[in-house]
C-alpha cells in the first residue's frame, strides 16, 4: 500500500508515492520513465544498496549508472560536468529519462544535471534520506554549491514523479537520521500547528522509525510543500516560507565549511535561532520559542551555532540569496503553524540571537 500526493506546477503535473516497498514495483515505477534508456545517478554508498533493486524492476529499460562521491563537499559544478561528459560519452539524448537515487546531494545534482542536459531531459525522484524525502525531492529546486555560498547555481526544474520509498530509511547511520527530522519539525512549525503538536508527541517513535509513523510524517511533510509549490514555485511569495532556519543554516554550512555539520543539523540551530529572533522582535511568545528550543534538542539535533563560526554568521547571512537591496529578508515566526516574510530585520537583533548561543530562546 501507498499514498499517492499529486502535485500541479503551472501547467506540470507529478505525483509523489509514499510507501514501503516501492523500488520493487515495476508497475509504478515503469510508466515514469519515458523510453528505453535511462542514466541512473545515485553516490557510492546509496548505489550499490538499492541500484541492482531497480535493474530487476526495469528489465526493459538500459540503464546506465553514475555514482558520485558521497557527501556535501561533492554538490558541485565540477560534478555536474562530470555527468554531462559521461551522458555524452554513452550517447544519451532528450529522450533519456536521468534517475536520482540518494539523499539531497544526489536529488539536487541529478536535477540540475536534467535541467541543463540538452535545455532539459525528464527524470525521476527516489530520494533515500529521510530529509530528501519531505524536503529535497519536492518542489524542483535543483542546485549545486559555489565556494562563495551554498545552492548559487540552480534552476527551478520538476521531476516526472517522486518515489519515497520508507524501506530505504533503515540503510542510514543515526546521525542522518536524526538530521532529517529538522526538516519535519520546520513544516509543523511553518504552517500546521495541529503537526507540530503531532511531532511532539510522537517524537521518539519517529526517532525510532516506527513504519506507520514514519509514512505519516513523510506523507504530511510533502503535503505541506506540494500546497505551497503549487501556488508559488519561483519562490515569488509563499514558497520562501519553507526557508525557515536555513538563512542561519546556509551561513552556518558555509562558516564551517561543507559537510562538517549535516544539512538538517545546521537547520535544526537554524530553527532555534529563527525563533529566537522572532521573539526577541516581540512577534512570538517566549514560551512558544522555548517550545521549539525544546523538540529541537529531543530530537538530538543541535540547538545553537559553533562558537568558532560565530564572527563570521552575519556576514555569509548577507549574502544569502534572501538578501534584498533593503536588507536582510528573514523568514521569521508569529506563532507556531504560521511562518512570515520579514523583508528587513534590524541588523543589531540579529547580532544579539548570533551571540545568544546558551540563552537562545530562553535556553
Amino acid at each position: 500500500m501507498y499514498e499517492t500526493i499529486n502535485l500541479t506546477v503551472g501547467e506540470h503535473q507529478y505525483p509523489i508515492y509514499v510507501g514501503s516497498d516501492l523500488l520493487s514495483n515495476a508497475d509504478l515505477l515503469r510508466p515514469h520513465v519515458a523510453g528505453r534508456r535511462a542514466f541512473l545517478i545515485s553516490n557510492e554508498t546509496v548505489g550499490p544498496l538499492f541500484a541492482p533493486t531497480l535493474r530487476q524492476v526495469l528489465t526493459d529499460v538500459e540503464l546506465d549508472e553514475h555514482f558520485l562521491p558521497d557527501g556535501e563537499a561533492f554538490k558541485t559544478l565540477d560534478r555536474v560536468t562530470e555527468t554531462v561528459e559521461h551522458l555524452i560519452a554513452r550517447g544519451h539524448t532528450r529522450d533519456t529519462t536521468i534517475v536520482a537515487l540518494g539523499g539531497g546531494v544526489v536529488g539536487d545534482t541529478a536535477g540540475f544535471t536534467a535541467a541543463v542536459y540538452q535545455r532539459g531531459v525528464p527524470f525521476v525522484q527516489i530520494p533515500t534520506t529521510l530529509l530528501a524525502q519531505v524536503d529535497a525531492s519536492v518542489g524542483g529546486k535543483t542546485a549545486v554549491n559555489h565556494a562563495l555560498g551554498k545552492n548559487m547555481i540552480g534552476a527551478f526544474y520538476q521531476p516526472q514523479a517522486v518515489v519515497i520509498d520508507t524501506d530505504t530509511l533503515n540503510s542510514l547511520p543515526e546521525r542522518e537520521r536524526i538530521a532529517g527530522v529538522a526538516e519535519v519539525i520546520k513544516h509543523g512549525i511553518m504552517a500546521d500547528k495541529t503537526y507540530f503538536a503531532w511531532v511532539e508527541a510522537h517524537l521518539e517513535n519517529i526517532l525510532a522509525q516506527d513504519p506507520e509513523v514514519m509514512s505519516h510524517a513523510i506523507a504530511r511533510s510533502c503535503q505541506i510543500k506540494s500546497e505551497i509549490v503549487a501556488d508559488d514555485e519561483k519562490e515569488k511569495g509563499r514558497r520562501a516560507l519553507l526557508n525557515l532556519g536555513h538563512t542561519f543554516g546556509h551561513a552556518i554550512e558555509s562558516a564551517l565549511g561543507y559537510g562538517e555539520w549535516l544539512h538538517g543539523e545546521a537547520v535544526g540551530a537554524g530553527l532555534v535561532m529563527a525563533a529566537d529572533l522572532s521573539a526577541r522582535m516581540k512577534m512570538l511568545a517566549p514560551s512558544d520559542a522555548f517550545r521549539i528550543r525544546s523538540v529541537v534538542e529531543k530530537a538530538g539535533l543541535p540547538a545553537m551555532p559553533p562558537l568558532q563560526v560565530v564572527d563570521q554568521l552575519r556576514e555569509l547571512m548577507s549574502r544569502d540569496k534572501k538578501a534584498s537591496d533593503a536588507g536582510l529578508r528573514l523568514i521569521l515566526v508569529r506563532s507556531i503553524g504560521e511562518a512570515v516574510v520579514v523583508p528587513d530585520v534590524p541588523e543589531a537583533l540579529i547580532a544579539e540571537t548570533i551571540s545568544a548561543r546558551e540563552a537562545l530562546c530562553g535556553g
